[in-house]
């Protein structure tokens, strides 16, 4: 074991990622893997997908398996974390990263003119929502544990909205209240709820619409003079889920190259 698997501790820790299959989910599994930890990997539809992140877990010398399921969905949540449960013995870490699909595209956003109530409804859905439903599916298992950690894929738009994605960063904004209360209602459990948001990574499904234009105009504002990649939110992932954050909860560490200082 590594001096660095060490210190991590994540080896034999039961993970479930959400939204797994491909782009930031998709690293932050393999990345638990590479860590020597059981991953569950959550996806939706692609079937094929699914199995390449399965693959690239077992590769690095990670014990995983896909679970297909709507994060949406309570039963399907449920039924999700049941089988999780039964196949590897409990739930340590959950790292809630699916979302309601969105194009990162600036030049054709809606408008708040053109948005109704239910495009937001639809965002807090996929984000709130989909969090609730594993949340609650997987604390009562932590509870048996004793303690486990929990971590939310926000965004770096809910400080500096560069880009006015109305409906996906008001959701968003309000995931990170939805972690902090529940950071505070479960610390005395043992139980710890941070969250990582990421600026605009490249490439993702969400931000292949994003132009190069655009693209290049926030890497010269971004002090790191790049993009980040998926594999650059899984670093922080992998910390706020370990035992060397074990004195954090409540947190949001932004993961944007400097864009956004606080």
């Amino acid at each position: 074991m590594t001096q660095q698997s060490s210190a991590l501790n994540l080896r034999g820790k039961v993970v479930l990622v959400t939204g797994a299959s491909r782009g930031i989910g998709a690293a932050i599994a393999t990345a638990f893997a590479r860590e020597g930890a059981t991953v569950a990997i959550n996806y939706l539809s692609n079937d094929a997908a699914a199995a390449q992140t399965v693959a690239a877990c077992q590769a690095v010398g990670g014990d995983a398996w896909a679970v297909k399921a709507d994060v949406g969905s309570p039963a399907a949540v449920q039924a999700m974390v049941d089988s999780v449960v039964r196949e590897a013995g409990g739930i340590d870490i959950v790292v809630n990263n699916a979302f309601k699909p969105y194009a990162f595209d600036p030049e054709r956003r809606p408008l708040f003119d053109d948005l109704a109530w239910s495009d937001y409804q639809q965002q807090f859905d996929g984000a709130v929502g989909a969090a609730f439903h594993v949340c609650r599916a997987a604390l009562v298992h932590m509870r048996q544990r004793g303690g486990g950690s929990m971590v939310n894929i926000v965004t770096n738009l809910v400080d500096q909205p560069v880009v006015p994605y109305h409906d996906y960063t008001t959701a968003k904004s309000a995931l990170v209240a939805f972690s902090r209360n529940l950071a505070s209602e479960l610390g005395p459990l043992g139980i710890r709820v941070n969250c990582v948001a990421p600026g605009l990574v490249y490439p993702t499904e969400g931000s292949r619409q994003t132009k190069e234009s655009f693209r290049e105009s926030l890497m010269a504002a971004t002090p790191l003079r790049r993009l980040a990649i998926p594999d650059d939110v899984a670093g922080p992932v992998l910390f706020l889920a370990s035992d060397l954050s074990r004195f954090m909860t409540g947190q949001v560490l932004t993961v944007d190259g400097g864009l956004v200082m606080r």
